[in-house]
């Protein structure tokens, strides 16, 4: 049987996988990863899929999946293999009474993948926690430990690791905190969820509890039966610009270091595309989630293709409106728009 990217990835697109490879430990990994290193063998490594497109073409060398799953807690150091499902972490963590993680409930993919988009959700981000992590070098065929101070973040949803797949991230460690109570709720959403000022703090068990909720209502929790989870979450990452053009002024805006930072979520609707926009357009295999307009998602038998074709739509359409040029959050792997 033929494995395809659409069995890997939780958009369900994506064309045949030449070989794959599974790394069942972190010793393992470093195996396989020399292995191909020194065979000269074209590899795609890669987690959960969760933020991953790849084309219909495939990929023709070999596909490493990272589903080593070590787990190491000492006081409150949490130190995790690559491959560990990432809700895993999290209630593992909230169950050993360590707090820190409580607002990236829910969020799909794997442990490996956070530092490399700094992950983040209701005003928590991976940095928040981060202490440091172990990456292999692939040119080098090394294995270094990095503190966070190497990473490169800053940016929104930025690091070294997404310009470049010259480091595989093997484990990271966080710094977490024995409580039970809560991070400072930073967003004002789940604040008012919670009954609590924004920057105060709660039951770090409830506040999860409230993320999922929030994260289901839309559509941010993978559900096979539920359409609106077959994607990469939000495709779009929220502008960063130097200076705003007059016809985007009224978007919301927050500060950033790079300038001031828009909302593509609003970009995108006051575009003309609501939520479960593109029904009518092409083949009605391609819409926005109907919950919101973040989610470009596969109504069930979409082609890589539909989904370059339709995201170029929705970019081009922003772009005309507010002269604001969006790009992808998600990796693109042999397709683009």
């Amino acid at each position: 049987m033929t494995i395809t990217f659409a069995d890997l990835t939780t958009i369900r697109v994506g064309g045949p996988v030449g070989r794959l490879l599974a790394a069942e430990t972190t010793p393992h990994a470093i195996e396989l990863l020399r292995e191909t290193r020194s065979a000269g063998d074209p590899l795609l490594v890669i987690g959960g899929g969760s933020n991953l497109v790849v084309g219909d073409v495939g990929w023709a060398g070999s596909v490493l999946r990272m589903t080593s799953a070590e787990l190491d807690i000492d006081g409150e150091r949490v130190t995790a293999a690559a491959g560990m499902d990432w809700d895993r972490l999290v209630t593992t963590t909230l169950g050993e009474g360590l707090a820190g993680l409580e607002a990236l409930s829910g969020i799909p993919g794997s442990v490996g993948g956070t530092p490399v988009q700094n992950v983040g959700a209701y005003g928590t981000v991976t940095s928040d926690v981060l202490e440091s992590l172990v990456v292999f070098d692939r040119e080098t065929g090394e294995i270094e430990t990095w503190p966070i101070e190497r990473c490169g973040f800053g940016k929104h949803r930025d690091s070294v690791f997404k310009h470049s797949d010259r480091w595989v991230v093997l484990q990271v460690t966080y710094r977490l905190r024995r409580s039970t109570r809560s991070s400072p709720v930073k967003y004002a959403e789940l604040a008012n969820r919670l009954g609590v000022e924004v920057g105060g703090t709660a039951d770090a068990a409830e506040v999860r509890d409230n993320v999922l909720q929030l994260r289901r209502s839309k559509g941010m929790v993978l559900d096979p039966a539920d359409h609106d989870t077959w994607s990469v979450g939000s495709f779009f990452v929220n502008p960063v610009l130097a200076e705003v053009p007059a016809q985007a002024a009224e978007s919301p805006q927050y500060p950033d270091v790079n300038g001031t930072k828009l909302s593509a979520a609003w970009l995108i609707h006051r575009a003309g595309f609501a939520p479960g926009y593109g029904a009518e357009w092409g083949n009605g295999a391609v819409t926005l989630s109907s919950r919101h307009t973040l989610a470009i998602t596969n109504r069930g038998g979409a082609t890589a293709a539909d989904i370059m074709a339709f995201a170029a739509h929705i970019r081009e359409g922003v772009q005309d409106r507010f002269g604001v040029t969006l790009t992808p959050e998600c990796d693109l792997v042999n397709c683009s728009f």
